[in-house]
């Protein structure tokens, strides 16, 4: 691993450092810095460093508060640290679909390390969330500053396609609903707030009858949203259709919140116009290869409603189309070659309605079209919500990720190994790796496939 590429020039990385002072034996030494992107940065060292450091890449942050963050959560980075593992990680320099900023900013971050606490004798990038996509952007840009790399619940599928499979539900809500939003090029914050709350109240009064409940679900099911989507739902029966769906309507609310909107204005103002399009798309083509097929089916047939005549609205209602520029923007920043270096390994879990499990047969196709397909593993958790892993299942995953860097070979990626090693790192959390195998994800893009671009 090079690391020449760190020590120079570090007195202008070091714009400003403060670190707690403490005795010998009083614990971990932290060290808070600025980079001169204007990035924070943290450190944790503990007094018995045992070589590792940990490069954590955080979640999507809205702002405008912009702290720096080093682990996923408090306890994991507690038992990291009695362990001597070394933490750190940057604020990235702006907030919102950063990742332009986000891998000069982590990696310079790795280069302070260096110059402060001396060469690592191993670096793993790790992130959640949209620090997964940021993992895996430093995996296949950079690979000489890092020994492997752990996404976990990560955009792994990138941007494009992403944004492509974020619009495909609210176009059907809006064309099978009656509403008149606009989905794309959003002026202003203000104006994707006034979309997103208008579209909200359009599926709040449509979940009130048989027929929107249904056509509810057919959106949720082009964004392959799962029927179990957060830990305090009740996991419905195979069969319960109508529990199905009342899960899939709060997660398409919070969808219209969180994403669809004010998200998409931000990452458009960065890109310079709408970076996504349904032009040539068949959504009962979609519709057919989705996770929740039969649950529309059965919801339709239950209403008394023509699936087959919804999906031909859907396919003759105007198409949205891209901005070229936007789509290279996104394309060349946040989507992914699948070309691997060095070891990845990507976990999920099975009920995410966020970022669904989906997108790891995204990075699956990527990553076996580059052929870099024997680098990859990816595991499984049987678990509603975004990101809701216990501390023992990110640990497992840590671990699982280190013997493949020791032996040069992949042992122990079966459920029952990693549950069995979530169990020694933390026998006071949940252990619930499964055998899964998710879908085919609905709208891939990659850099792998020039049959994607358009």
């Amino acid at each position: 691993m090079r690391h020449s590429t760190r020590i120079a020039c570090t007195a202008a990385l070091l714009l400003t450092l403060t670190t707690a002072p403490a005795a010998a034996d009083a614990g971990p030494t932290h060290v808070d810095g600025q980079l001169p992107s204007g990035a924070t940065y943290m450190m944790d060292v503990p007094t018995t460093w045992n070589g590792t450091v940990l490069l954590f890449s955080h979640g999507y942050n809205a702002g405008p508060a912009n702290p720096a963050q080093d682990a996923p959560d408090a306890p994991t980075k507690a038992l990291l640290l009695q362990q001597g593992y070394a933490l750190i990680g940057s604020s990235y320099a702006s907030t919102g679909w950063a990742v332009t900023d986000a891998v000069p900013d982590q990696l310079a971050t790795l280069t302070a390390f260096t110059t402060r606490f001396g060469q690592a004798s191993r670096t793993i990038a790790w992130g959640r969330s949209y620090g997964g996509l940021v993992t895996t952007a430093i995996a296949e840009r950079a690979p000489d500053e890092i020994d492997g790399s752990l996404s976990m619940c990560g955009l792994v599928h990138g941007g494009v396609a992403n944004w492509n499979n974020t619009l495909d539900p609210v176009f059907a809500l809006k064309t099978l609903l009656g509403s008149d939003v606009p989905l794309v090029d959003l002026p202003s914050q203000e104006a994707a707030t006034a979309a997103a709350n208008t579209l909200t109240a359009t599926v709040d009064s449509a979940q009130s009858t048989a027929e929107g409940r249904a056509r509810i679900a057919l959106a949720a099911a082009l964004h392959n949203i799962p029927v179990w989507n957060a830990p305090t739902q009740t996991r419905p029966a195979a069969t319960d259709w109508d529990a199905q769906q009342a899960n899939q309507y709060d997660a398409v609310k919070g969808l219209l919140k969180i994403a669809a909107f004010n998200r998409r204005q931000e990452a458009e103002t960065r890109a310079g116009g709408n970076m996504s399009w349904n032009t040539g798309i068949d959504y009962a083509r979609l519709l057919g290869k989705s996770s929740v097929r039969k649950e529309v089916t059965a919801l339709y047939k239950k209403a008394g409603l023509s699936l087959t005549k919804d999906l031909a609205d859907l396919n003759r209602a105007p198409r949205i189309k891209a901005d070229p520029n936007a789509v290279a923007w996104m394309s060349t920043t946040s989507s992914f070659t699948g070309k691997l270096a060095k070891p990845q390994l990507s976990i999920h879990t099975i009920g995410d309605p966020l970022v669904p499990v989906q997108t790891e047969s995204a990075l699956r196709r990527a990553v076996t079209a580059a052929g870099s397909a024997p680098l990859l593993r990816q595991a499984y958790v049987d678990n509603a919500g975004h990101c809701t892993f216990s501390t023992a299942e990110q640990l497992a995953a840590l671990h699982t990720l280190e013997d493949r860097l020791t032996t040069g070979s992949w042992q122990g990626t079966d459920p029952a190994s990693l549950n069995a090693r979530a169990t020694a790192a933390d026998p006071t959390t949940p252990t619930r790796y499964i055998t899964y195998r998710p879908t085919p994800y609905l709208r891939p893009y990659d850099l792998a496939h020039p049959a994607d671009r358009r």
